[in-house]
């Protein structure tokens, strides 16, 4: 079967009434013991919207910031990061949900503060597939500054402003251990090797969101960055930091904050999305 009737068989399972999880002998059993499943209280957990089905792919979203964390502040009008990064967080929850293809849950959806690494274990204990943090930038000393950036994780930050994105968002320590397989050696290797995977995949998904949003909102022209980012270090789930727009730009800050922003960012963001999760249909068939 040539790749575009593989990927078209693929787009046909998203449709409402497919299943997607892969088969288990997918699956690489080893490093999904050494990792381990946390522990499971479903009663805190987020509610889950979008698909009915349990085996179609979750996406976990992330709302940057809230409650005593406000994050940036606009200078134009004085509004703080975490309302836009739920609002934006609720309109692309809705946009997937509406779809019918994909799971989506909120690591909240009010205005509460949430630490880094208890954002990444949420995703983590619902069983993820992907997770997305969205914030909203800010540049004070350069207001021409404007455009969406993704954010994916490496120990080297690709230039010194997401290094200085990285100290800034970052409020606790490293990644802790995700499981055990009885030997601390051994659960080392398999969880750095499951990282690496999941930050190729990361950075995969970085530019399928360029490829595919883009004709709905702009980036900037370097929009792919690496950083040190805690909320991406969950080892074994692709996860991405989207940086919608410049508070500190005018034309930005209107745009993220408006209904057609939003939209259209909710938009771009669901069809990559709903591509990613093809593309892994087609790349367990081949």
């Amino acid at each position: 079967m040539g790749f575009l009737a593989v990927l078209l068989s693929a787009l046909i399972i998203l449709a409402p009434g497919f299943a997607l999880r892969p088969t288990p002998e997918a699956v690489d059993a080893g490093v999904t013991i050494a990792l381990g499943e946390p522990a499971r209280d479903d009663s805190d957990l987020p509610p889950i919207s979008g698909a009915l089905d349990p085996d179609r792919p979750l996406v976990v979203i992330d709302a940057g910031h809230g409650g005593e964390d406000p994050g940036a502040t606009s200078p134009f009008g004085g509004r703080y990061e975490k309302e836009v990064t739920l609002a934006l967080a609720r309109a692309i929850r809705d946009e997937i949900a509406a779809s019918a293809r994909v799971r989506v849950a909120l690591t909240r959806d009010d205005d509460r503060y949430i630490d880094l690494r208890d954002r990444y274990t949420i995703a983590r204990r619902l069983g993820a597939d992907l997770f997305i943090s969205v914030h909203a930038d800010a540049a004070p000393k350069n207001d021409a500054a404007h455009g969406a950036t993704i954010y994916t994780l490496s120990e080297v930050a690709s230039d010194r402003e997401a290094a200085q994105l990285a100290a800034r968002e970052n409020r606790s320590g490293l990644v802790e251990g995700a499981g055990s397989a009885g030997d601390a050696g051994v659960d080392r290797i398999l969880i750095d090797l499951a990282q690496r995977e999941s930050m190729n995949l990361s950075a995969d998904f970085a530019q399928l969101l360029k490829r595919e949003a883009s004709p709905f909102f702009p980036f900037r022209p370097d929009y792919h960055r690496f950083a040190s980012l805690i909320v991406l270090k969950a080892p074994d789930i692709p996860s991405i930091l989207f940086e919608s727009g410049y508070l500190t730009n005018a034309r930005d800050n209107a745009y993220i904050h408006s209904a057609e922003g939003q939209k259209q960012i909710a938009t771009g963001m669901k069809r990559a999305i709903e591509a990613h999760f093809a593309q892994e249909i087609v790349a367990s068939q081949s």
